[in-house]
């Protein structure tokens, strides 16, 4: 789906005038969102839209946080999609294991760091929490897809060399 497509069906839950209004813009800007703006073709009637400007916000600065900030801001967290091929099953198995029980083995150190000290978890000990259990369902939820994927299994080729 284009990011006007996602943009017009967000606007027509609450309308245009309504939308308009609650962002002090004009509704023809947010009908220019709505439609397709294609940099190429100047015929078109569409202007680039806060989506299109985020993603490339992402892609210019290589900055993930944003993403996962404004999945945050919807009340879910941004995950890394896997590889799409294991280059050594075995090897790429063992790594991604090993990387889900270092961040929980964070995760756990910085729980008892933060009581250990003075017995209770300040808000800036509870931020570090929150960005180590973030770490750690996003490198859980890639494994995990990963897994559903069949990654982790031998290719045709590689079992007929064993």
């Amino acid at each position: 789906m284009k990011s006007h497509e996602v943009l017009k069906e967000a606007v027509d839950c609450v309308g245009v005038k309504s939308l308009a209004a609650d962002l002090r813009l004009s509704q023809a800007l947010i009908y220019k969102w709505c439609q397709d703006a294609d940099p190429k073709d100047p015929d078109t009637s569409g202007t680039r839209n806060p989506l299109d400007r985020l993603r490339e916000i992402v892609k210019l600065t290589g900055h993930i946080p944003v993403v996962s900030w404004l999945c945050h801001e919807a009340g879910g967290f941004f995950v890394h999609n896997p590889e799409d091929e294991c280059a050594d099953i075995d090897a790429d198995l063992l790594q991604s294991t090993q990387h889900v029980v270092t961040r929980f083995s964070a995760l756990l150190r910085e729980v008892s760091e933060s009581i250990a000290d003075d017995g209770a978890i300040e808000p800036a000990e509870a931020d570090r929490i929150r960005l180590g259990w973030e770490q750690l369902k996003t490198t859980a939820e890639t494994f995990v897809v990963a897994c559903e994927r069949g990654l982790y299994r031998l290719r045709p080729d590689d079992a007929k060399k064993e």
